[in-house]
């Protein structure tokens, strides 16, 4: 995937919204396109994708509260929090409604905003989450979750812990997961994320959906991979007979990590999904 020459131009500082500060990676001029990651991640696993965007709009890909470098705080990771951190970034910026492309956390986190702040959001790209993911989903994704708290001896260690994690998530973007997403602490590498945040959002993730989705007014696509463990193919039926007006996309051989697995085809999608 060849990245355009103005993601070069990407610089990455915090942004102090009022409410909270966080970390972005920023590029291009013109409308704002904001990116939001997965549980645990960053920023930096969205850049791929977000930087062939960088022509066309004023892309700010983000570390969400808790994750990344951006403020933890001790409390405040249900979803109508970090839907209010998107609505202050957006004022903040204060360039116009913008578009939000979120995978998973993220994804919960857009849709959420949305529905809360219709002056504020232009549509929504919702990659790999919706309502109706099982109970037995949510706890195996807490287990993984609350695993990935520990202190890695070397850069190689993360690496190879990650490769069995994501199994399917190409080496490369191990790669940015382990060079974005941890620090040097006494001992080796520990995750940027904060462990008490990372438990308090993947519970905050179990809240019921249903009333968001119907909410939603703004144009919102729907994105799965073709064998997501975390949307089943039922789960993502169920959204469709909530909200049959909601255009869906279904990545052949993707899983969970759309994004990451097949970049190209989540660019093709989300360039038709903006241009209609």
């Amino acid at each position: 995937m060849a990245a355009d020459a103005s993601s070069q131009d990407m610089r990455m500082h915090r942004i102090d919204t009022g409410r909270i500060t966080l970390n972005v990676r920023e590029a291009g001029e013109g409308q704002p396109m904001l990116f939001f990651h997965g549980i645990t991640a960053n920023s930096a696993t969205l850049w791929p994708v977000a930087s062939q965007f960088t022509d066309r709009f004023n892309v700010i890909a983000v570390d969400q509260r808790g994750h990344g470098r951006s403020d933890k705080p001790a409390t405040g990771y249900e979803a109508d929090d970090f839907a209010e951190d998107i609505a202050s970034l957006i004022r903040k910026l204060d360039r116009g409604p913008a578009i939000l492309v979120g995978h998973s956390l993220g994804s919960r986190n857009s849709v959420t905003a949305a529905a809360r702040y219709l002056d504020l959001v232009r549509s929504v790209v919702a990659i790999d989450f919706t309502p109706y993911i099982e109970t037995e989903v949510f706890d195996a994704l807490s287990s993984r979750v609350n695993a990935g708290d520990q202190v890695f001896e070397d850069i190689e260690a993360v690496e190879a812990y990650l490769a069995g994690r994501y199994p399917n998530i190409p080496a490369p973007a191990i790669r940015i997961r382990a060079e974005s997403g941890y620090q040097s602490v006494e001992g080796g590498l520990r995750p940027l994320a904060s462990p008490e945040a990372m438990a308090q959002t993947a519970e905050g993730l179990r809240a019921d959906l249903t009333q968001v989705y119907r909410d939603v007014r703004k144009p919102v696509l729907l994105v799965r991979g073709e064998v997501s463990k975390l949307v089943s193919a039922d789960a993502l039926a169920k959204t469709s007979r909530l909200r049959p007006d909601l255009p869906v996309v279904v990545v052949p051989g993707a899983d969970h990590y759309v994004n990451e697995v097949s970049p190209d085809i989540t660019v093709k999608a989300i360039t038709n999904f903006i241009d209609a």
